[in-house]
């Protein structure tokens, strides 16, 4: 047996069975094994264990006895009876006359874990075979064995180990299959759902059964451990949040997998997780690898602000806190969102790590932090942190939550001596009981706290809601002496069974919104001073409702919620792209969008209950909070980094943007608000991704409409005109006032079957009139996306006579790419366009792909002079005679870079041009001038120019083409070249020689004259002998 087994079995002696029967932390199933193993007992046995009561000698302990599980169970998976043996494992006599019924089963196996939460007075036992029990535990707990009552069955008998999660009351159970089930011990036990490796590519024979899983200390994830290889941090919702297993590329779908027979050489656990064990506050993961316990790996993580509990939100900042620094998402510079690690002073940390509690200010330009003692606070704009000048101060600060108010700092304190809590509140620039603001005591410990404007909402158990007004007297500044007044406003007291509140937000009045005229958006300022009468109440076990403040009545929304989003009335600025939407809430389901209803009451109308289908994220983003002025949900992903200088790989959490305008604008159109979409829109115009979301939401409203015919095939599309238009052309309309309306358009096209074509342009506008306008504003390559619907719509001659247009166009522009493309789809228009050929496959938008050809198309070189071609048709003649007099201009001209991006980018037959043009358009008046020129348009001194000229000089070799190849091989220094040519002709030798020769500008060849005639001069000396 290792070291560290032996070291642990010691730790184990010392608290003995007390684990198995009264501990709140379970422990893993190698560990109980391990005990079992090293006290030669376990539950099955009728031995006592007295070597591991003699390892008692601290305190008292004292042994209740043993007893067996000896229970029937219906074939319904309900234990029926339940014997219990507190004479070290024998049957009860009580119950030995019991008559039971032929189908009842009678189970024993050995028992491998035991699973005990206190709070929930709940006992899960895992047997060897595989079989979970349910076992329910009288208020009498564990010190009489018939307090134990087997209640429920759970799984399908395949249970390799048990966690469970007091706080929310679900259960994990870890399978042989590899996946982790989910259940509500609320809701009968009843399974909510499954996670494993399966959608990133792994099965059970990659990861092997699950060893085991630790729940974080404040429950909102938990760690998988597999058998076989690897480590993996769920959300509870879902959200993979770290894996050891590596995994290529940036999409959970899409990305390959790397199976453990490759080069897995810097992954961590990839022989397996035996162990593993989270620190006080979840800032490590402990793990030991199977068959490797000389040493133990451990992780660090991060902590998202999840707007939980007694600390305030940070509604335009994104933080995520470690137990030494602050990760702050950046995006005020730049579209791609980047992650700042900010290290906190050692002043302040090495007297009150680890960081607890963060909170940013309404602005987000100032953050307040709080360890295990004080409070420290960080201007952003100025970088500069604020501390106590007094240790002694800070040291009686023992926080449990902070939020913001206004410029007003206000903590939740813990005051050790009296066991008693209170607000405080300290002005952002001053951290000095001088300029404590405000001390109010609380009745007890605050199960949540919200901050609204002036109104403070503080919420003790089981559930008493108290609502102050916050009153300030003077102003807020150092040279004067401001008063806070707190006033009770409101208080309930709530009865309920429910579970209790992990958090509650005020929800702002929305009723003037919906009554001001359409010119105009209210702002937040219109319902200042206006007390808040309900609020977001999200309980432990994710139920998402409603709370009247008026009359205490509550209306149930939505389940399994995770985190939530107060949005309303949480912005002053105009840019705000988000004050239409009440709130946004993340689960298992993904985001959620709520928005207000068009009632009076805009909480009481059924139409309130409207969600967003549109608006997914990756399972592998956790979402942080919002950046209300880009109308995006920021979040973030685990990447890897490797380096060969350690042996592990770098974790590194990256942010993400999910952009939610298209849900907006959709929503202000189906409920006919034009003018505020487009005003919404003009508000986001500047913003990244703007051209995307235009598409999006022209997309999706399309795809709902087809899919409407689809549902009803009998109707035909038939578009709505004046007042009562669809939503369609409410969608076109909007996107008609956007220069990206026709990238928009033709984008979405490409994206759907050309069958749908015609119902999408006859809300966006004929096919034709589009191309035009773009031709027009010289927008060449949107207009080459047309061509294709053109085709479709309008007939393959409309279609060509476009193309051969925007083919001369795009070669005036010296567009070669998109001229390629273009004389590409020319030569094939005459085949792929016949009048039989209707089939909707071959008019697809995937024929040209965006006109970007398969790299076969691309290499393949349409030959002028093939029978095929020969057979010339008027748009075929047509391509040739555009080409051979553009390229006929750029020869005349010696623009040679563009002569070679033109062969290059169009196929053209280069070759047979020289041939025909040797003395036309190619031909050279001189050596001199021609080297003079050529050698000034292609500047050699440029790797693309030699590139070019070497391209050149290979097609005049082929053609033999003495003139040029004596140039572009001067040019290019190539003696080998030259030397071949004139070794057979010494008269253009000379004249070649006394040219340079003669011309001071051609002394820099001076060299490569000496080395030609040092090899003609010695090949002349061999023919002589």
């Amino acid at each position: 047996m290792s070291g560290f087994h032996k070291m642990l079995i010691a730790l184990l002696f010392e608290i003995g069975l007390k684990l198995i029967f009264y501990a709140r932390k379970a422990l893993s199933r190698s560990a109980l094994a391990e005990v079992h193993e090293a006290c030669a007992f376990s539950l099955g046995e009728r031995r006592a264990p007295r070597r591991l009561m003699c390892a008692s000698r601290n305190a008292p302990r004292f042994f209740y006895g043993a007893f067996g599980l000896h229970f029937y169970l219906q074939d319904g998976n309900e234990a029926t009876k339940l014997s219990y043996s507190p004479d070290n494992g024998l049957a009860s006599k009580g119950v030995q006359g019991a008559v039971m019924p032929s189908h009842y089963l009678f189970q024993r196996s050995a028992i491998i874990q035991l699973e005990f939460s206190l709070p929930l007075r709940l006992l899960f036992v895992i047997f060897l075979e595989g079989q979970l029990v349910l076992c329910s535990v009288s208020k009498k707990g564990l010190k009489q064995a018939e307090s134990i009552k087997a209640e429920k069955l759970l799984g399908s008998g395949d249970a390799a180990c048990a966690s469970v999660c007091s706080e929310q009351q679900i259960l994990a159970v870890g399978t042989r299959r590899g996946v982790v089930e989910l259940y509500d011990l609320v809701d009968s036990a009843s399974l909510i759902r499954s996670v494993s490796l399966y959608d990133w590519g792994y099965s059970m024979e990659d990861t092997g059964a699950v060893s085991c899983i630790a729940w974080t200390p404040d429950n909102s994830a938990f760690a998988v451990g597999w058998k076989l290889r690897g480590l993996t941090v769920w959300s509870v919702s879902g959200c993979r949040l770290m894996s050891t297993i590596r995994q290529i590329g940036l999409s959970s779908v899409s990305s390959p997998v790397v199976k453990t027979n490759q080069d897995c050489k810097y992954e961590p656990m990839m022989g397996g997780t035996s162990l593993m064990h989270w620190d006080e506050y979840g800032y490590r993961l402990y793990a030991v690898e199977e068959r490797s316990s000389e040493r133990i790996i451990a992780f660090s993580f991060g902590k998202c602000c999840l707007n939980r509990g007694v600390s305030g939100t940070t509604y335009t900042r994104q933080v995520i806190y470690g137990e030494d620094r602050l990760l702050i998402v950046q995006s005020e510079d730049t579209d791609e969102l980047k992650i700042l690690h900010l290290h906190l002073p050692v002043s302040y940390l090495s007297q009150n790590w680890p960081v607890m509690h963060v909170a940013a200010s309404k602005d987000g330009m100032y953050l307040a932090v709080a360890g295990l003692h004080g409070l420290i606070l960080y201007d952003i704009r100025l970088k500069k942190w604020r501390v106590f000048g007094d240790i002694t101060q800070e040291q009686k600060i023992q926080c449990t939550g902070l939020s913001w108010l206004g410029n007003i700092v206000v903590v939740c304190n813990y005051i050790d001596s009296s066991n008693t809590y209170e607000l405080l509140f300290y002005p952002r620039y001053h951290l000095d009981q001088s300029s404590l603001l405000c001390r109010k005591p609380l009745l007890a410990n605050p199960m949540v706290m919200d901050v609204y404007q002036d109104y403070l909402l503080v919420t003790y158990r089981p559930f008493d809601v108290h609502i102050f007004h916050v009153k300030l007297s003077g102003e807020l500044t150092p040279s004067s002496s401001p008063d806070l007044q707190l006033s009770t406003v409101r208080e309930l007291s709530i009865m309920t069974a429910k579970s209790h509140p992990a958090a509650m937000r005020f929800i702002p009045d929305q009723l003037s919104r919906e009554h001001v005229s359409k010119n105009q958006i209210s702002t937040p300022s219109d319902l200042l001073g206006k007390e808040p009468v309900r609020c977001l109440i999200l309980r432990a076990n994710g139920e998402l409702s409603l709370l009247d403040l008026d009359d205490g009545r509550e209306r149930e929304l939505t389940d399994s919620v995770e985190l939530f989003w107060v949005t309303c009335g949480q912005s002053e600025e105009k840019t705000n792209l988000i004050e239409e939407v009440s709130w946004l809430d993340y689960g298992h389901r993904g985001m959620q969008v709520w928005y207000p209803s068009l009632g009076v009451d805009p909480f009481k109308q059924e139409d309130f209950l409207q969600l967003d289908p549109e608006l997914e994220f990756d399972r592998e983003v956790y979402p942080l909070g919002l950046l209300p002025n880009a109308g995006v949900v920021v979040g973030v992903s685990q990447r890897m980094s490797f380096s060969a200088c350690t042996e592990f790989p770098c974790f590194e959490p990256t942010p993400q943007a999910q952009t939610i305008l298209h849900c907006l604008l959709r929503h202000l159109l189906q409920r006919d608000k034009r003018e505020e979409a487009l005003l919404l829109a003009q508000l986001s115009a500047q913003k990244p991704h703007f051209s995307h979301c235009l598409e999006w939401l022209l997309f999706t409203v399309f795809e709902a409409e087809i899919s409407r015919q689809s549902a009803n095939k009998n109707q035909v599309f038939v578009p709505k005109h004046g007042t009562n238009s669809s939503l369609l052309e409410k969608t076109c309309d909007l996107i008609k006032n956007f220069p990206e309306y026709f990238d928009v358009v033709v984008s979405v096209a490409r994206k759907t079957d050309g069958r749908h074509w015609a119902d999408l342009f006859s809300a966006a506008g004929r096919s034709t009139e589009l191309f035009e306008e773009c031709f027009q504003q010289r927008w060449y390559r949107t207009a080459a996306c047309y061509i294709l619907v053109i085709a479709k719509l309008e007939g393959p001659a409309v279609s060509q006579y476009c193309a051969l247009r925007l083919l001369q166009a795009a070669l005036d522009e010296s567009l070669y790419e998109l001229a390629g493309e273009l004389v590409r789809f020319l030569l094939r228009s005459g085949r792929e366009y016949e009048p039989s050929a209707t089939d909707s496959d071959k008019l697809s938008p995937r024929f040209l792909s965006y006109f970007l050809f398969p790299s076969s198309y691309r290499r393949q070189s349409f030959d002028l002079k093939s029978p095929s071609f020969k057979e010339q048709n008027a748009h075929v003649a047509s391509v040739k005679n555009i080409l051979e007099s553009h390229a006929s201009y750029l020869m005349s001209g010696k623009e040679l870079s563009k002569l070679v991006a033109f062969v290059k980018g169009t196929q053209f037959d280069l070759v047979e041009y020289l041939q025909r043009e040797r003395y036309g358009s190619a031909r050279l008046e001189n050596f001199a001038s021609g080297l003079e020129l050529i050698g000034q348009k292609l500047q050699m001194g440029t790797l693309q120019s030699r590139l070019d000229a070497e391209f050149l000089l290979a097609h005049m070799c082929s053609v033999k083409f003495k003139e040029w190849i004596v140039v572009l091989a001067t040019l290019l220094r190539r003696s080998e070249v030259l030397f071949d040519l004139f070794q057979h002709d010494m008269r253009l030798w000379k004249a070649y020689s006394v040219t340079l020769e003669s011309h001071p500008a051609f002394a820099e060849y001076q060299d490569l004259l000496e080395a030609l005639q040092e090899k003609l001069s010695s090949m002349a000396s061999l023919e002589e002998k």
